[in-house]
């Protein structure tokens, strides 16, 4: 396992510290940390939320949260009384700047340390809150602000909200978060290509005959169904997660791991994304909602039924055919998709390769396979490259599929951190490398901007599929119109 460094003494400032994503995901995240001695000193955690609470009360909803979040085994009741004294709870309204007295009292003083304001709110607060550090003058120096995704609606939000934010910290100081840039895997990506000189003159057109790559989730939106509707998968997944997978499966090999170096080659993808208008969406895009269904054995009820029986039309699954306009990847297509209520969960990027030019095994003919290199994000991270291989005993010659399996956790013998930790790490540090530039999340949102637009015009219908299914069947129709299909064969 990589050594654990510790980071600097902090004061970590969580904006909606009362809320699901502190407690569920932050907060167990830094428990983590602070046990296998990453966070030293009297680094604190300051919690801000505007329910009137005191600080044992929220103590216990954040010792419940993490015997509930925490994996079996995980939650020590010893070390939880170290940890709990790191925490401190501020009532705090984010527009009621002028009542910021008790954040800033216990902030006072420790204006030489890292400090880290963790936006985990409705993107609408974002700007808010940056004004009230500003005019409460609690942004020093050394103080970074985190933001959480998505970031606005569309590219005029986004930008009222980076403008907003941007007249209150530098742009150094803004850190975009995506959790999916966290994975251990993600990152493996980097070394998968630039570290072995196996895959890398392989990498291309000429070689690769197409890339899937699939986001799936068996959960509906349970208690993110207001903010969900107004909102929908395109904007939820594709504008981050997806296209940021997108960037380092198809980025050029930086010229170093310097972050502005990595950042510049992923802007230069999201810029050489084909547009995807009006006139494309019908063959390039499948828009999907879920009906009522069963995953694994439990009926569960459809979209329109948890939104209170509302017809909607917002989408909870989307499938689009992306090509990337450069030498690289031209005539290349990249499949995505990601839903809601699917069958599994389910993350990987697959790399197709081409089918051999000639076969010298024509009796084989139907069994010879294109290699494939599976990547996996979840639920076990890994990687595995199908390879053709006889089949052993004297009988003939048969061929058959074989597969060369990495699994991360089984090789390494570790617990793998969650993304959140590896995250938090690095704001500490200072390091940016794994949070979208500006000029990212500009260019994501202008190309998502121009399917939504294409929608609209073309008037694209939703169509329905039934919860524990992999989507709608136009999904596959996507890529059989092409003679491909998902894999594995669903």
């Amino acid at each position: 396992m990589a050594q654990l460094v510790p980071v600097d003494v902090f004061d970590l400032i969580i904006f909606g510290g009362t809320g699901d994503l502190a407690l569920r995901k932050l907060l167990p995240a830094l428990y983590h940390r602070d046990r296998d001695g990453q966070i030293t000193g009297d680094s604190r955690i300051v919690s801000v939320g505007r329910s009137a609470q005191s600080r044992d009360d929220y103590l216990g909803l954040v010792e419940k949260a993490l015997r509930d979040n925490l994996d079996s085994g995980e939650f020590d009741a010893d070390f939880w009384k170290a940890f709990s004294k790191r925490i401190e709870y501020v009532e705090a309204d984010a527009l009621a700047h002028d009542q910021w007295m008790a954040l800033k009292a216990v902030l006072s003083g420790n204006e030489d340390r890292i400090r880290v304001a963790y936006l985990a709110t409705a993107p609408s607060l974002f700007g808010p809150i940056a004004t009230g550090l500003k005019v409460n003058g609690l942004i020093t120096d050394n103080s970074r602000i985190v933001l959480e995704k998505p970031l606005g609606r569309d590219l005029a939000s986004a930008s009222e909200i980076n403008d907003e934010v941007g007249r209150c910290f530098a742009e150094n100081q803004i850190y975009r978060i995506d959790h999916y840039l966290g994975k251990e895997t993600v990152q493996n990506l980097l070394a998968l290509r630039f570290a072995n000189s196996l895959f890398e003159p392989l990498w291309r057109r000429g070689a690769v005959d197409h890339v899937q790559i699939t986001v799936a989730e068996e959960l509906g939106v349970g208690g993110r169904i207001d903010f969900y509707d107004r909102v929908g998968a395109l904007r939820d997944m594709v504008q981050n997660h997806l296209l940021q997978l997108v960037c380092l499966t198809a980025m050029e090999a930086p010229s170093s791991l310097h972050h502005d170096a990595v950042r510049d080659e992923k802007i230069k993808v999201l810029r050489a994304l084909r547009p995807i208008d009006s006139d494309a969406v019908r063959g390039d895009t499948v828009r999907g909602q879920y009906a009522a269904g069963a995953i694994k054995g439990n009926t569960v009820p459809g979209y329109d039924e948890e939104l209170g029986d509302a017809k909607s039309s917002t989408e909870t699954f989307v499938a689009l055919k992306v090509q990337i306009d450069n030498w690289r990847w031209s005539n290349v297509p990249f499949y995505l998709r990601t839903g809601k209520r699917l069958k599994g969960k389910h993350s990987e990027i697959i790399i197709q390769f081409q089918d051999v030019p000639h076969s010298i095994f024509p009796e084989q003919e139907f069994n010879v396979m294109p290699n494939r290199l599976t990547i996996r994000l979840q639920p076990d991270e890994g990687v595995k490259l199908s390879l053709m291989a006889k089949e052993p005993g004297p009988g003939g010659f048969d061929l058959r599929s074989v597969s060369l399996d990495l699994s991360f956790e089984e090789t390494f013998g570790i617990r793998y951190p969650d993304a959140y930790e590896r995250l938090l790490m690095e704001v500490l540090r200072g390091n940016p490398a794994l949070f979208m530039r500006r000029d990212e999340v500009d260019a994501a949102w202008t190309w998502i901007d121009g399917i939504i637009a294409g929608w609209e015009e073309s008037r694209q219908k939703i169509e329905t599929y039934v919860a524990g299914s992999w989507g709608p069947t136009a999904s596959s129709m996507l890529l059989d119109r092409d003679g491909r299909a998902w894999y594995p064969e669903l």
